[in-house]
């Protein structure tokens, strides 16, 4: 793909929304002619969730509670926060076009919120702390409401510094009662990387980050004359973390004493995959079988059958297999590190297999999205972008800060768009590494006929170009969902402005 010129900033460097006695205001940007920031608080974003709500909605009512909790991982107890002291959370299930209604208590020491990931949900209930809402103080409550539009495998976590790599997820599954009933079974795999209680915490962990500073993997290589990255064998190029994780689950568990998913010999099932991991990405494998791809980050696909799965941060993909007789491994090897994931499939008595077995599936080339197609039902109506948004991606030359467009996040300038626009994200990676880049509030839809997608893997020292219609008002965030890169600096904000 080629770069495109970097569009002109006409916003000041600030914070442009600001809190003023507990309520997020709406600040004009620039000079007093200059567009005004549409916020959380703007009539619009009451008026499009009305819009997309119907009078008669099933409401769905769920009550979280965040708190410290000691959790087993298989064998291995740990000190960590959770959803209601399990891991992963409770799963929240409701139809598409449903009202969800959660109130989340935190008992934690420090302020949280919930982030609804992949949701297209109003703006005011993002849970993006200081953007769409005050954070939620300990010891205090807040109700999350919002209509839910859309079909597809989700999950909700925190937007709070390192939150994210404690035990703070849990999966957002939303039905289609129109869709085709093509499988017999599902099960819900949610991937985690895991060192909170083990190896210290993400807070000490993002602070030794920073006090090493920058590694080779990080450096920015933007005088590389835009190097290919990324092979078979290493799809994700050389240099795929920046954290040692001890342990890698599966629906919370180690494999040492793993979930184990049971079903009958001839039956479809169906497998909803999310990656809630901080710093890794996962190669997914089921041994003794191939599986179909059908969804990504929730919206349909032309089937594509695969041996394995490559699936980065934050990304999620349904598949479907048709399950032979025994006993078999699901495994999710660490892209580029040491140590996998382990789950058991069983349709018959019999021994299992050993929790490091490596299934032959895995040594294939992994299917990601730049091989799937949306289906027609979502495809985007063929138009050309009225605004392109280029966001290089690169880290500072000192010290353990990730950049966009040179900036950290706080001293970012929004990058403005209006209702209505077709617009262009073309995310710049100028960095040894890979990003899974995250939109909130919108889909996308990856190249000209690709899927629908809300987090997309960007690789090493490659551009990629995503499209989406502007049909959500309100202040956006848009970040690196490797967590430590996030919060050293590569995040920055996608501002309707009216």
């Amino acid at each position: 793909m080629t770069h495109h010129d970097r569009t002109t900033r006409t916003l000041s460097r600030r914070r442009f929304l600001t809190l003023g006695g507990g309520v997020l205001a709406t600040a004009t940007l620039g000079a007093c002619a200059a567009p005004t920031a549409i916020g959380p608080s703007s009539p619009l974003v009451a008026q499009t969730e009305q819009a997309r709500r119907a009078a008669d909605a099933r409401v769905v009512t769920r009550a979280l509670t965040a708190a410290p909790a000691t959790v087993d991982l298989g064998g291995v107890q740990v000190q960590t926060w959770a959803f209601d002291g399990r891991l992963p959370g409770p799963e929240i299930r409701l139809a598409r076009d449903e009202v969800l209604r959660a109130e989340l208590r935190n008992t934690l020491p420090q302020p949280t919120t919930v982030h609804w990931h992949g949701i297209a949900l109003r703006n005011d209930m993002d849970g993006v702390p200081d953007l769409t809402q005050p954070p939620v103080a300990a010891n205090s409550s807040f109700t999350y409401e919002f209509a839910v539009p859309h079909a597809g495998t989700y999950f909700f976590h925190p937007h709070v510094g390192t939150q994210l790599d404690r035990g703070l997820y849990a999966p957002l599954i939303v039905t289609d009662p129109d869709e085709p009933g093509d499988h017999d079974a599902e099960a819900v795999i949610v991937l985690d990387d895991w060192l909170d209680g083990v190896a210290g915490d993400p807070d000490q962990e993002l602070e030794r980050l920073g006090r090493e500073g920058m590694n080779m993997g990080g450096m920015d290589m933007g005088g590389m004359g835009g190097m290919a990255m990324g092979t078979p064998q290493e799809p994700l190029g050389a240099d795929t973390g920046d954290v040692t994780y001890p342990y890698y689950l599966i629906n919370g568990r180690i494999g040492a004493d793993p979930v184990t998913v049971t079903a009958t010999p001839g039956q479809r099932l169906r497998l909803r995959i999310v990656n809630a991991g901080s710093d890794t990405a996962f190669r997914v494998a089921l041994g003794g079988h191939r599986m179909t791809v059908t969804h990504t980050d929730g919206f349909p696909v032309a089937p594509a059958e695969t041996d394995c799965l490559l699936i980065g941060m934050g990304e999620r993909y349904d598949v479907t297999v048709t399950l032979a007789d025994g006993v078999f491994p699901l495994v999710a090897s660490a892209e580029g590190k040491d140590g996998q994931g382990f789950a058991l499939v069983r349709t018959a008595s019999g021994d299992a297999p050993a929790p490091d077995v490596r299934p032959v599936e895995l040594n294939t080339a992994p299917l990601d999205a730049n091989r799937l197609r949306a289906t027609d039902t979502v495809l985007l109506p063929a138009r050309q972008p009225d605004r392109t948004h280029v966001l290089e991606l690169g880290m500072a030359d000192t010290g353990y800060r990730w950049t966009i467009n040179g900036a950290v996040y706080g001293e970012h300038e929004p990058l403005p768009m209006r209702s209505g626009e077709r617009v262009r994200l073309s995310f710049v990676n100028n960095t040894m590494m890979f990003h899974p880049m995250h939109l909130h509030g919108h889909t996308y839809q990856v190249g000209p006929a690709g899927p629908r997608k809300d987090t997309s893997i960007v690789l090493p020292m490659q551009t990629l170009d995503v499209d989406f219609d502007g049909d959500n008002p309100g202040q956006w965030l848009i970040h690196c969902h490797n967590l430590y890169h996030g919060e050293a600096g590569m995040m920055t904000v996608l501002s309707y402005t009216g």
